[in-house]
């Protein structure tokens, strides 16, 4: 009588060799969110004893343009407390920008080459000082043109009386199209670098973009001349100084070398 032959377990199926590394991925997005979550709690928690005076901050640039007689009001009985609250969540997402960003950066730095990972950190860190960039103008010089411009054209007999609410949502909008707009510079830089589209293609191009750029800022600002003109022009300047730093690009190797695999330092 023959022995029956010894057992040997199944092969792994590939699926199952891929799955723990993929859940690994998984767990450390996890923990680099609930890290950047706890930042900004951390920071919201410390505002909130400061959120009408954040507030009164922000509400600056529109105080100082109203006619005599003009206020802000709260048309919404949770209004007074909201509106302070919401800003307060907005400035601490704000100052944690560069902790958020360095979480970014380390969830992917392990997988982007040597060459990836020196072009990503500066672009990361020039990135957001534009954007800080961007809502600074808006605060300083676009919001008392702008704000101005309205309190004049108001007719006679009409108080200017701004609800605390609307004005919040403009002026988070206001910092956010300022803010992306600061950012064509980074986006001129990665177009060109990547290879989708040359610097001579941009110059060649250069008067259909300058007309999208006012189409761009006539679709993020009111409608007046003076808030287009003021994301308008600084956005087709900005596009000129990408333009110009790409003539300082080196072209990208076109395969890695073999001692820049992913990963290594």
């Amino acid at each position: 009588m023959s022995t029956p032959p010894p057992f040997s377990p199944p092969p792994r199926e590939p699926e199952i060799e891929e799955e723990h590394p993929f859940l690994s991925h998984l767990v450390e997005l996890r923990h680099r969110l609930l890290r950047c979550l706890g930042a900004i709690a951390v920071v919201c928690l410390g505002l909130l004893y400061f959120a009408n005076d954040l507030y009164e901050i922000l509400a600056v640039p529109l105080m100082r343009q109203l006619p005599e007689g003009g206020a802000m009001i709260a048309t919404k009985v949770t209004g007074p407390f909201f509106a302070p609250f919401k800003l307060t969540i907005v400035v601490a997402v704000f100052a944690c920008v560069p902790y958020l960003l360095y979480q970014a950066w380390a969830f992917v730095a392990p997988g982007l080459y040597r060459h990836e990972r020196r072009l990503v950190l500066p672009l990361l860190i020039s990135s957001s000082a534009l954007f800080y960039l961007g809502t600074a103008f808006a605060y300083y010089v676009a919001f008392p043109l702008i704000f101005a411009f309205f309190a004049s054209t108001a007719p006679p007999g009409v108080k200017v009386m701004t609800d605390i609410n609307d004005y919040l949502d403009f002026v988070l909008a206001m910092f956010l199209a300022f803010g992306l707009a600061f950012e064509v510079p980074i986006a001129t830089l990665i177009l060109v670098h990547s290879g989708i589209v040359s610097r001579a293609a941009l110059e060649e191009k250069r008067p259909y973009l300058i007309v999208g750029a006012f189409v761009v800022g006539a679709i993020l600002t009111p409608p007046d001349v003076v808030s287009q003109c003021l994301l308008s022009v600084p956005l087709w300047l900005l596009f000129e100084a990408g333009l110009f730093l790409c003539r300082f690009l080196t072209p990208p190797p076109a395969l890695p070398p073999p001692n820049d695999q992913p990963g290594t330092p």
